[in-house]
């Protein structure tokens, strides 16, 4: 498509977000790696939705076995006060202090806020992550064995998701998924819609597993409602 040379960046989500909880084969990332590597060109890992602890570790790249030039972190830092970073390799990181800044930077209470929600992620929630992330896995698993419109359950950790299709074709149902959805808010259970026609399941670390079971319920009367 292009001369490598003029390529100063590649920017990707070490799991897909906004566009459908996409978990990446094993062997793309380190092969976009090894091309980044190749050509002189920085990799830019977007962790804003998939960091922070949410697929069990503190970064969803760490699962890849790779390390990116810069990661850009936002959202799940501050647990959901105003705050984002980037992080870089030092010899990126190489221009003199007070070359760039921004007019609502280092917001104290913000500030505040990230340092006690890393804590927590490291004392406790990382492993929950994991820990309820299984659960969650076998609940998804178990719908899309018993309900026809519920297909490919896939994610890491608390980063979830499954596609919603037509019983008769299944093919992607985009109007039965958002059906889905607004039975599952009747409910009492708020899910959100990504890619074409799926349902992610992005809940806070700190869940716990009776809530998991309710959850699991709430959505399998919705499913059966939209059927």
């Amino acid at each position: 498509e292009m001369n490598p040379k003029d390529v100063a960046a590649i920017f990707v989500e070490s799991v897909q977000g906004e566009g459908g909880y996409v978990v990446p084969e094993p062997e793309f990332l380190p092969r976009l790696r090894a091309l980044c590597d190749k050509h002189h060109i920085l990799l830019v890992c977007d962790e804003i939705q998939s960091g922070m602890g949410r697929t069990g570790k503190w970064f969803a790249f760490e699962h890849f076995g790779i390390e990116p030039d810069i990661i850009c972190a936002a959202k799940g830092i501050a647990s959901g006060l105003p705050l984002g970073a980037m992080i870089a390799r030092a010899e990126v990181m190489d221009w003199p202090a007070g070359t760039h800044a921004n007019t609502f930077g280092g917001n104290p209470v913000a500030c505040v806020a990230a340092l006690a929600t890393i804590d927590l992620i490291e004392k406790a929630y990382m492993a929950n992550a994991v820990k309820l992330g299984e659960r969650l896995r076998v609940g998804l698993d178990d719908l899309a064995r018993r309900r026809r419109i519920v297909r490919n359950p896939r994610g890491i950790g608390l980063m979830r998701a499954v596609d919603i299709v037509s019983s008769k074709t299944g093919k992607p149902d985009p109007k039965r998924r958002d059906r889905v959805a607004q039975e599952a808010f009747q409910r009492g259970l708020i899910v959100l819609p990504c890619g074409e026609a799926a349902i992610r399941f992005c809940p806070p670390l700190c869940i716990n597993e009776a809530q998991i079971e309710v959850g699991m319920k709430l959505l399998d009367g919705a499913l059966e409602t939209a059927s």
